[in-house]
């Protein structure tokens, strides 16, 4: 019974209920950017922009300091949105002129972003420990403003993820197959860029930009043990994402544990032990189509047929 007036006590705190509600948007949020960076072996991608973002945390907190704002952090997060947003078209331009390999790219966002971030909240009066929310998660920060700005970029996420998910699996299946059949390969790419940048944004107050990768990836790993549909994996890994953020999250309030570094732990813990019972309670299925990557599964799973 205590434990129940425990729970029902943490629900009806309101620093909780934002919280949770932070949670469950970015739960359910970030594994849909996930599952197409997953198909488009990108995984990293959310780490590089992550790190951009902590550039673009500082320069708030810079302006934030020049126009005399209280409390000095009020712009961080808008900061982080517009520099990672930024940070993720110009790689993805560059990527697509071919002028640097993903890998080296990716290696200029990490470096640069870190970088960048500790110098600039140097030259605003602050040290780098007033990144260390934003670098690990502090959700016990997290203001009405922070709330609605996040529920306006999950809603933004989910309508374009969702909404665009035939074209948006046609490229990430494969951008040959998918500017043949018409489709703005360009546009769709730069779109990607900025979901994954509005991700990292709306995932940064949970479990900060050196785990937000882990919340976008880790329950798409976990779905597709069980679905090879990238529709059902998707799902999966929405449902997935949203009961390990707010699990973790709950047990921070009952255990003096950091939420984001146990959300992600969770996260890891479930995918561990699905990956060691699921080959002893479920038995191998014949395939009944070995050519899975053809043309005909792709347009199976757009539920379309794309003309050119």
């Amino acid at each position: 019974m205590a434990f129940f007036d425990t729970l029902l006590l943490m629900v009806q705190t309101p620093l909780m209920q934002r919280a949770l509600l932070v949670a469950v948007l970015v739960g359910v949020a970030a594994p849909v950017m996930g599952t197409y960076l997953v198909q488009r072996r990108l995984a990293l991608l959310g780490d590089g922009i992550g790190h951009v973002a902590l550039t673009g945390v500082a320069m708030g907190w810079l302006a934030g300091s020049i126009a005399g704002l209280t409390p000095r952090d009020v712009l961080a997060v808008p900061g982080a949105i517009l520099a990672s947003v930024v940070g993720a078209v110009l790689i993805e331009v560059v990527r697509a002129r071919g002028k640097t390999s993903g890998d080296l790219a990716l290696a200029l966002l990490f470096y640069g972003g870190i970088a960048g971030g500790v110098l600039i909240i140097g030259i605003a009066g602050g040290t780098s420990a007033n990144l260390n929310g934003y670098l690990f998660g502090s959700i016990a920060t997290v203001s009405t403003t922070d709330v609605w700005l996040t529920l306006g970029l999950a809603v933004l996420i989910l309508g374009a993820g969702l909404g665009l998910r035939p074209a948006l699996f046609a490229l990430c299946h494969d951008e040959e197959y998918a500017r043949a059949s018409g489709l703005p390969v360009r546009g769709l790419n730069i779109l990607i860029a900025v979901m994954a940048a509005m991700t990292v944004s709306v995932s940064m107050r949970v479990v900060g930009v050196l785990l937000v990768s882990a919340v976008m990836i880790v329950p798409v790993a976990i779905s597709q043990l069980f679905s090879r549909s990238f529709r059902t994996t998707m799902t999966i890994a929405m449902v997935v994402g949203v009961a390990v953020s707010v699990v973790g999250l709950s047990l921070t309030y009952f255990l003096p544990l950091s939420p984001g570094a146990t959300i992600v732990v969770l996260a890891v813990a479930v995918y561990a032990v699905v990956s060691v019972v699921r080959p002893l309670v479920v038995r191998p299925r014949r395939v009944l189509d070995p050519h899975l990557d053809v043309e005909d599964d792709v347009q199976l799973e757009q539920g379309a047929t794309w003309s050119a």
